[in-house]
């Protein structure tokens, strides 16, 4: 059985599948399929039968269009994810074979790729996390983290800035067992490259710190690939990138043109490709049986490396039994038995702290027990307060400190984190300002979509900034994140509710959380508590039949609690640290937080969007901020409590007044439960 026959199978398959599905992208496949011929049968370590296995290496498709030809290898190779009938229903809904790659659809994915760069990116994060867990738990007489991490990309994801962060930070922290192969076909959807990227590549990332090799032929000189990846796994002390020049749809009427990237290539078309490779141009999705029982044979070889690491990890298990407790609980997504104990709780009337100082101190204690809490800041550790007293530094010379230097690259450090727990046993962190996380905001989306327990912790969460003005002062960006499925935002308002946020996120393997924490000093308010958190929202004040209820977020708890102090009404006052959390539960229980026939006002230095779901009235903002001391802005812009107990006053003689009278419902008193489900498709 020849290296072209399979070669030619992959092409002529991928050529199959788009056919069908009418939708697609061929050209890539087509020119990338000896490269991953050659990676799949010679050069990976897997196994299909044991997708998970923890010592296997990680292989993303950077290029997440072209990915009928990572369906194809993992068909060939036997995973039982994928039949022949999964490639004929191709980009059909519901399918295991969707679009682009999706991490929770389809065993031997390992992360959610399409939006172009953050593919490599997450691989930059997996190659990280191999070399900490090395250095964390090998030891010189056993080894068991040793994995590469390989990554084809093309020319779309090196031109998206997400791409330069992660790659420059790779080169930095010298990964040198992560190895890009880059398919360099000259064509992107509007056509030839030099419409507008005429850089050298090469010399970009020489200057980043990498390895550049290439290979002048891919689509047909075999050796030179496995030389170059020899001499990429031979440097060890930089990641390697390997320029594969390419024809893309290679053996197409159309080859080597934009016709071909992103369209069937047509039934005309398809079959002088079949006749060209020798295939039968009547049949369609042929795969021949000796090419199938060569890549079948990667079954038994996988099986015998899972047992040989078994063994290996047993033997490592009798000698250093507490290491591999941890690396097994790890990997299983288990915390820590009773590791909730650990979490701070506050008295009320406690002296005030700002929740991002309240943060890092719920971070410090949880990691202090949880090794597999790794993260960083871009560039704005004391800001952040997410320096881990308990680690130091990640860095080329100290991969076991679990603290790392992001520099001021956003986006590249949120999907640097992705990466680092779609490896398997971290729960990552990634700090900056709340206004920046616009600048990851894919990342966080993907972490959504994928199920990536990710925390993302964001100071500076308000008008109350001050000085820094309206370019640093969030006004949409809480409500982004509650807009995003299976994405939770939290605004605690206090150390209690700080820390049963954190709570809820560590509770939460397949979601992301993201925290909106405070500059400002913010009291610790009586009746608040870590337990309550999980309801979403709460009553803190209660009062008997109230007049008003105050529903509130983050700094603006305390300002309705003192405002209902300020006004001649029955006032109580609802927390509601997470909307998500809250539109999780029963409609009794919303029901007896938020009851009827009652005047609800929201109130939240932010924008009003959504709040009408829980309220009839919201206080909130309509501008962007202003620069000045953050009192000030609150001030201006009604956020202290006589301003907050004026215009509710106001209201209350108003609309509310009609309200009360009517006893007009809100949303949130009728809706069904909500589920966070990333299996809403059944695939």
């Amino acid at each position: 059985m020849s290296e072209e026959k399979s070669v030619a199978t992959i092409r002529t398959l991928a050529a199959d599948v788009v056919q069908k599905a009418n939708s697609g992208h061929p050209g890539a496949p087509m020119g990338m399929a000896r490269m991953a011929h050659i990676l799949w049968t010679e050069i990976m370590k897997y196994s299909p039968k044991d997708p998970d296995w923890i010592a296997r290496d990680r292989f993303v498709l950077s290029n997440g269009h072209s990915c009928a030809l990572q369906y194809i290898m993992l068909y060939l190779t036997g995973y039982d994810s994928i039949s022949m009938d999964d490639l004929k229903q191709f980009r059909q809904f519901g399918s295991k074979t969707p679009g682009h790659p999706e991490r929770h659809a389809t065993k031997g994915i390992e992360v959610s790729t399409g939006p172009l760069g953050q593919g490599i990116s997450n691989a930059v994060g997996m190659a990280l996390a191999e070399t900490h867990l090395a250095a964390t738990y090998n030891k010189p007489d056993h080894t068991i983290f040793d994995n590469y991490t390989w990554v084809f990309c093309g020319d779309g994801c090196l031109q998206e800035g997400v791409a330069s962060e992660a790659c420059s930070l790779a080169g930095h922290l010298g990964l040198g067992k992560l190895i890009v192969l880059y398919d360099d076909n000259n064509i992107t959807i509007d056509g030839e490259t030099d419409l507008s990227f005429t850089e050298d590549v090469g010399k970009r990332f020489d200057a980043y710190g990498w390895q550049v090799l290439e290979v002048k032929d891919g689509n047909n000189d075999g050796e030179a690939i496995r030389a170059a990846i020899t001499l990429a796994k031979q440097e060890t002390n930089k990641p390697t990138i390997i320029k594969v020049k390419t024809v893309i749809g290679f053996g197409s009427s159309k080859e080597g043109t934009h016709g071909v990237h992103g369209a069937p290539l047509g039934a005309d078309d398809i079959v002088q490709l079949k006749d060209k490779f020798g295939f039968d141009s009547k049949q369609s999705f042929v795969v021949p049986e000796d090419v199938l029982k060569n890549y079948r044979a990667a079954v038994d070889a996988g099986k015998k490396r899972v047992a040989d690491f078994n063994s290996k990890l047993a033997a490592y298990e009798a000698k250093y039994p507490k290491e591999a407790a941890e690396i097994k609980r790890r990997f299983a997504g288990k915390l820590p038995e009773g590791w909730e104990k650990c979490l701070p709780t506050y008295e009320a009337g406690s002296k005030a702290v700002a929740t991002r100082s309240l943060s890092g101190q719920v971070l410090n204690a949880v990691a202090a027990i949880m090794p597999e809490i790794v993260g960083g800041s871009a560039d704005l550790t004391p800001s952040n307060k997410t320096q881990l007293k308990c680690s130091g530094d990640y860095q080329k010379a100290t991969p076991a400190g679990r603290y790392i230097r992001f520099g001021v690259r956003e986006h590249g450090m949120g999907a640097v984190g992705n990466g680092i727990h779609a490896y398997g046993g971290f729960i990552p962190f990634t700090a900056t300002f709340l206004t920046f996380i616009e600048y990851m905001f894919p990342a966080v989306r993907l972490a959504a979509l994928s199920g990536h327990q990710h925390l993302f912790i964001m100071t500076h969460d308000s008008i109350g900034v001050g000085e820094d003005g309206p370019t640093h002062q969030p006004i949409e960006q809480v409500n982004l994140c509650r807009a995003t499925p299976n994405c939770l935002m939290f605004r605690p308002a206090d150390g209690n509710e700080t820390s049963g946020s954190y709570k809820v996120a560590l509770e939460s393997p397949f979601t992301p959380s993201v925290f909106a924490l405070s500059r400002q000093n913010l009291p610790q308010l009586a009746g608040s508590s870590i337990e309550a958190v999980a309801k979403g929202a709460y009553t803190l004040v209660e009062e008997k039949n109230p007049d008003l209820i105050f529903v509130a977020t983050g700094s603006e708890v305390s300002g309705c609690v003192e405002a209902a102090k300020l006004m001649d009404k029955k006032v109580g006052v609802v927390s509601m640290p997470c909307q998500k959390l809250f539109d999780e539960q029963s409609i009794e229980y919303r029901r007896s937080v938020l009851p009827f026939k009652v005047p609800i006002i929201a109130v939240e230095a932010a924008a009003a969007a959504g709040w009408y779901k829980y309220s009839h009235h919201a206080i909130t903002m309509k501008t962007f901020g202003g620069s000045g001391k953050g009192a000030h802005a609150l001030d201006h812009f009604g956020f202290v409590p006589k301003k907050i107990a004026e215009a509710a006053t106001a209201w209350l003689a108003g609309a509310g007044k009609e309200i009360a009278a009517q006893g007009f419902a809100v949303p949130a008193q009728f809706e069904p439960a909500t589920k966070r489900d990333l299996h809403y498709l059944e695939h």
